[in-house]
């Protein structure tokens, strides 16, 4: 997996990000589980979510997988809007 340098932090990112926007809606929590593992498996340590994301529950799940596994990955979470 290809990584660049993420700023000015010395950290190096992946360049493929997986995203998890869907989540929650289309996918249960195991299967979740299951595409982050396969996603580190392959290298990529850098992940997009947000508050909204699975009606709230996509921060929460990636959570759980974190708290299990221990992986060092980078999360980018962004606050949605509320109506």
């Amino acid at each position: 997996m290809q990584t660049r340098k993420l700023g000015r932090s010395g950290i190096d990112a992946s360049l493929i990000c997986l995203g998890t926007m869907t989540w929650c809606q289309q996918n249960t929590e195991a299967e979740g589980h299951e595409q982050m593992d396969y996603a580190v498996s392959r290298g990529v340590n850098f992940f997009d979510t947000a508050d909204v994301y699975g009606g709230g529950r996509t921060e929460t799940l990636i959570g759980k997988w974190l708290q299990q596994t221990g992986h060092d990955i980078f999360v980018a979470t962004h606050p949605g809007r509320t109506y």
